[in-house]
C-alpha cells in the first residue's frame, strides 16, 4: 500500500472569490506526526478544512487518503456539542465513534475497551458524560476519534483544555497508536514545546501560505522569528481564517 496519505500540488483553498491559502506543497506519509502552526487568521482552519474534504481545491491538486470507498479519518474539533438533554454515557460517546464500521461486537468491545485504557477512562465509563469535567469531557472526544483505528487522525487543538498530566496521556496515546499502526497524526496547535517534543514533521502556516517539511528543516529560529513577527497584532488576533458565513461556499 503507498504510505502517501496527503499529497498537495501548488493548492489554493479559499470560500468563494476569497483564496486564503495558496501554492502549498505537501506530502503526508503514514507514521508521521505533523504540527501545524500560525497565527490566528493565519489559514489553519482553512488547511484543516481542505484536508477534511470539506473545501474543494480552487486551483493545484490535493490527494485525499481512501479505503474501499471510504475516507479513514479520525476528527478531533475544537469542541463538540450535543444535545445537553441526551443521556449519554462516556462509554456511549466514544463508541459513537464506531457508527459506520463493519465490526462485530466483540471487534467493538475490543476496541472499545483499548481506548478507554489508552486514555485513562475505563472507570469512567458508565459515568454520566454530563457529570464529566472539561478535561475528561475533552480525552472522551479524543477517544472517539481514535476507537475507530483510523488511518489519519486530524486534530484541532486537541490538547488545549488538558492540565499537564492529561495532556502526557493524550500524547502517549497518541504517540504509541502512531507507531504501532503506523498511522499519520495532524493536529493544529498554538504550542510550540508540544510541536518540538512529539511532530516529525511540522506546517507554518503565514502570509497565505504553508512552508512545510521535517521538524528539523521547518523550525528553524528563523523561520519562527518570521513568523511570530508577522503575526497579527490586536483585536485581528481572536480572528479565524474564515470569512463571514455570506461569503463561505460549501464544499
Amino acid at each position: 500500500m503507498d504510505d502517501v496519505i496527503y499529497r498537495a500540488s501548488d493548492l489554493a483553498l479559499g470560500y468563494g472569490s476569497h483564496v486564503v491559502l495558496r501554492g502549498v506543497n505537501l506530502e503526508i506519509r503514514s507514521g508521521q506526526f505533523w504540527s501545524f502552526l500560525g497565527p490566528n487568521g493565519s489559514g489553519k482552519t482553512t488547511l484543516l478544512r481542505g484536508l477534511l474534504g470539506e473545501l474543494k481545491a480552487r486551483a493545484g491538486t490535493l490527494q485525499t487518503p481512501t479505503l474501499g470507498g471510504v475516507a479513514p479519518i479520525g476528527f478531533v474539533p475544537q469542541r463538540c456539542e450535543i444535545n445537553p438533554t441526551l443521556p449519554i454515557t462516556l462509554g456511549e460517546f466514544v463508541g459513537l465513534g464506531l457508527v459506520g464500521t463493519r465490526l462485530s461486537g466483540a471487534e467493538r468491545r475490543e476496541h472499545l475497551t483499548w481506548v478507554l485504557e489508552a486514555l485513562w477512562l475505563p472507570n469512567l465509563a458508565r459515568q454520566s458524560y454530563w457529570t464529566l469535567s472539561g478535561g475528561q469531557r475533552q480525552r472522551a472526544l479524543i477517544a472517539r476519534a481514535l476507537v475507530r483505528r483510523p488511518r489519519v487522525l486530524v486534530m484541532d487543538e486537541p490538547t488545549s483544555n488538558l492540565d499537564l498530566i492529561a495532556e502526557n496521556v493524550v500524547l502517549k496515546a497518541l504517540t504509541d497508536f502512531r507507531t504501532q499502526r503506523q498511522a499519520a497524526c495532524l493536529l493544529v496547535t498554538h504550542d510550540l514545546g508540544l510541536t518540538e517534543r512529539y511532530a516529525t514533521h511540522v506546517g507554518l502556516v503565514a502570509e497565505g501560505g504553508v512552508l512545510a517539511g521535517t521538524r528539523a528543516d521547518v523550525l528553524t529560529p528563523a523561520n519562527l522569528e518570521h513568523l511570530y513577527e508577522r503575526a497579527p497584532r490586536g483585536p485581528r488576533e481572536a480572528a479565524s481564517d474564515e470569512p463571514p458565513p455570506d461569503a463561505r461556499e460549501r464544499a
